[in-house]
Order: structure tokens, then sequence, then C-alpha cells
């Protein structure tokens, strides 16, 4: 007799209770960051207004949370690595929540500042471990969805604080919005008590003698050690230079010294197989940056300054706005689980280019601009969904959580610098026009660098044998 196989359940199904919890509690945390992350760029005119900043000093506010995150995102990636992914999601939330919270109190803009590099670090941690927890706790054909899914919580968290700008900003002032920092700590310590550790990492780390250390090439001697300490402080006060006016003049010079000081931990941390996959990664996410920031930075300060939005249109558009986000990493889940993270990823950034000048041609129209947004962050910012999925299938899962800590939010540096260059590129052109051609001329790049694998292809020079996805299932890898 013929016999027959069991029909196929449908994919939520395959996902048990226990993994569904772990996922809403990461989701939690995804919704928290994006709400904080957000404020700044929401109350941005109100701080300058009352410090009396420059452009290019309130968009360096928003790029102080970039500075820290090259070594947040490592240190706390190497704690998941090695103690756990529950206990650097925790350690992150309560990171960012107290600098959050110091917002509130700044009374100048260096204040406010030192405030956001805490802010960068946790949140930096808070990507890796809370990405790796997930797509290691979900079963492996469904990742991508993971992956989306987790990421559309911080377009839900903006949406929010939008909302509560609205709300708050008008009658009580825009530090009150810094005060609600608070509440993600009750979260953290919800999270400690009640999560269970990812799957994947319980099974293949958590049981092993020898615990994993990915800063271990870093120390190995007594010299090395030396040297790569005084080149963490070289690389975050350039950095620090770089982004503030204190760094006035030298700001090429800066630059360089930073970028070769984080090149110079990449090669280390990859070592000789993994260096040009490392290095390859950071330029990638640098330009994926590049072309997503100057929109989610500095849309709100193009709202009321060039386009007169009031406060309720322009919390108005950001809904527009938000809700494009998150509906475009819902559909990049499931695009990514069907045809590859990677060509998901390239095919629909490649679409976006269509919407990119549309946006900014719009000006009194107020709902189509909303509806130009929706599908350009859709496809754009959205489609980000699937960087958690797309780095991680690069790394092991012993070294995940510090690999992709550390190319991520070094990478994140072109966050930090597109505020900062769409501003100088608005004193010779109008903000709008800035903005785009910023937003084109990455989202290219990444096309180009996803689009043709070159990460992968980079890494297989040094590492001929390397696996192509460590995060899909045995059978079910993406084709080169």
């Amino acid at each position: 007799m013929p016999t027959t196989s069991p029909p196929a359940l449908p994919w939520y199904r395959e996902v048990s209770r226990t993994q569904w919890k772990s996922f809403f509690a990461a989701w939690i945390g995804y919704v928290l960051d994006g709400f904080d992350f957000v404020l700044i760029t929401l109350v941005l005119t109100e701080i300058s207004d009352e410090f009396g900043l420059s452009t290019v000093q309130a968009a360096s506010l928003i790029s102080g949370a970039f500075i820290t995150r090259w070594l947040g995102g490592a240190v706390l990636g190497a704690v998941g690595d090695r103690y756990g992914r529950r206990l650097a999601m925790v350690l992150s939330i309560l990171l960012y929540s107290l600098g959050t919270f110091a917002c509130g109190f700044a009374w100048n803009y260096h204040s406010l500042f030192t405030a956001r590099l805490a802010i960068g670090m946790g949140m930096a941690g808070e990507y890796s471990a809370s990405a790796t927890y997930v797509m290691e706790s979900w079963p492996a054909r469904v990742r991508s969805r993971a992956s989306g899914f987790l990421i559309s919580g911080f377009s839900v968290g903006s949406v929010l604080a939008a909302q509560v700008y609205d709300w708050v900003v008008p009658s009580l002032g825009w530090r009150w919005m810094f005060y609600l920092g608070l509440i993600p700590i009750a979260v953290a310590l919800w999270m400690r008590r009640a999560l269970p550790e990812a799957e994947e990492w319980a099974e293949s780390v958590a049981d092993k003698d020898t615990k994993p250390n990915p800063f271990r090439p870093l120390f190995v001697t007594r010299v090395r050690a030396a040297v790569n300490t005084v080149l963490i402080v070289v690389a975050t006060v350039s950095l620090f230079l770089v982004f503030t006016p204190g760094g006035a003049g030298m700001v090429p010079v800066l630059s360089v010294v930073a970028g070769l000081t984080l090149a110079a931990f990449a090669v280390q941390l990859g070592g000789k197989r993994g260096r040009l996959l490392y290095l390859s990664m950071i330029v990638t996410l640098f330009f994926a940056f590049l072309y997503s920031w100057p929109i989610q930075a500095l849309l709100p300060t193009y709202l009321k300054t060039e386009l007169g939005y009031t406060t309720d249109q322009v919390t108005d558009v950001l809904y527009f706005a938000g809700f494009g986000t998150m509906a475009g990493c819902w559909a990049a889940g499931f695009l990514g689980d069907r045809i590859g993270a990677r060509k998901a990823y390239a095919l629909t950034l490649l679409a976006s280019l269509a919407f990119v000048y549309p946006v900014f041609a719009v000006r009194d129209n107020l709902l189509l601009l909303g509806l130009l947004l929706f599908v350009l962050q859709a496809t754009s910012f959205g489609i980000s969904g699937l960087l958690p999925r797309y780095i991680g299938g690069h790394f092991p899962t012993a070294s995940r959580g510090a690999a992709l800590g550390f190319t991520y939010n070094v990478g994140a540096l072109g966050g930090a610098v597109a505020p900062v260059l769409g501003a100088h590129l608005a004193s010779g052109m109008d903000l709008g026009r800035a903005l785009a051609v910023l937003t084109f001329a990455g989202t290219v790049i990444v096309v180009l660098l996803v689009g043709f694998d070159v990460p992968a292809r980079l890494n297989r020079l040094t590492d001929p044998a390397a696996k192509h996805d460590h995060l899909a299932a045995p059978l079910d890898s993406e084709s080169p």
C-alpha cells in the first residue's frame, strides 16, 4: 500500500509555545529600543532651541549613540557568547534605559551627548543579543520570519514614540519623553526571571567545559593586550572628536585613525580565515546605515523646518513611515524564507529606488507624502529586518553574538555619519534633496554588495571550506 506523508503544519504551528514566548519577550525589548532611540529625533528642534544648537550640533546628538555602539556590541555580544543570550539582553536593556532617563536631566549639549553614549552601548548589545536569542530559539526553516518580525518591534516603538510625543511634549516639555526611559527596567527584570535560554546556544555552548572567549585574539599576549587597550581608547576618543565640535578642522585625519583602528580589531577578531569576512561585512553594513538613516534621523526636522508641518502633521507622517517599516519587516520575513535572505534583501532594495526622489518632490499633499513614505520605508528600511538573519548566517554559534555585535555596530557608524553628512550637504542644497541623494547612492551600493554576495565570496578566498549559512537547516541552505 502506498504511504502518504502527513500534511505539513502551518509555519506558526512549527513554533512552540515556549519559542513564541521567547520571541515576544525579545520583541518587547525591540519596541522599547525603538521608542527610546527615536525620542531624540522627535525632540531635536526643542532641544536645539533650548540649548542654542546649530544644525550640525543637533545632528551630532543622533550620532552620539553610534560612537560607542562598536564597543557595546562587541562586549555585550561576547557576554552573550560566553554566559548566554538572556543575560546579555537584560544588561543591554538596563544600560540603554538608564541612559535615556539621564537625557531628561541634561543641562547642556555635552551632558546630553554623554548620556547618548550610554544609550548607544546598550542598544548595540540589545540588537545582537535579541537577534541571536530569537533566531537560535526558532526552527531553522522560519528564521527569516523570526528576524523580520523581531525588527518590526523597532518600528512599533517609533510609532508609539510619535504618539507619546503628541501627548507629552506640548504640555510637559521634551524632558518628560526621556523620563519614560525607566519603563524598560521592569521589562528587563521580568525577562531575567521568566525566559528560557536560547536552544541552539544551550545545546552547542552551554554544556561545554570550555566557554567561548571571542576577545582572546586581542589579548593573547601581554604586548598585544597593551597595544589593543591603547587602540580602544584611541578609537573611542577619535570617534568622539569626529562627531563633536572638539574635532573641528581635524575630522578627515581623525576619521582615518578611527577607521584603521577598527579595521585592526576586525582583522584580529576574524583571524587568518575570517578577516576578509569581518571587513567586508562592516563595509556592507556601513552603507546599509548610510542609505537608511538620513531619512530615519532627519525626517522630523525636514518636515518641521522645510515643509512647515505642525506637530500633529509630523506625527501623522511618522505614522505612515513607521507602519511602512513595520509592514516591510513582516513581508521581508516571509520573502526571505521563500527565496533566501540575501536575494530578498537585494531585490527589495532595488525596487525601493523608484520611490526615493518622489518622496521629496511632494510638499503640500500630506496624504500622498505619507503613502509614498509608507512604500519607501517598507521596501528600504523595512527590508533591513532581514539583516540579523543575513549577518548571523555568516558566523557559527560560539562566536555569533560577538561577531554580529561587532560587525553590525562598527558598520552602524554609517548611521552616525548619515545625519551629519545630510546636514553638511544641506548647506549647499535643500535638506530634502540632500536626504534623497544620500539614500539613493547608499542603496545602490548595498544592492551591489549584497546582490553579488561580496562578503561570502571574499570569505571563501581565505577560508574555502567556510559554511555558507550557519543558520540554515542542514539541507536548506541558500545557494551561493
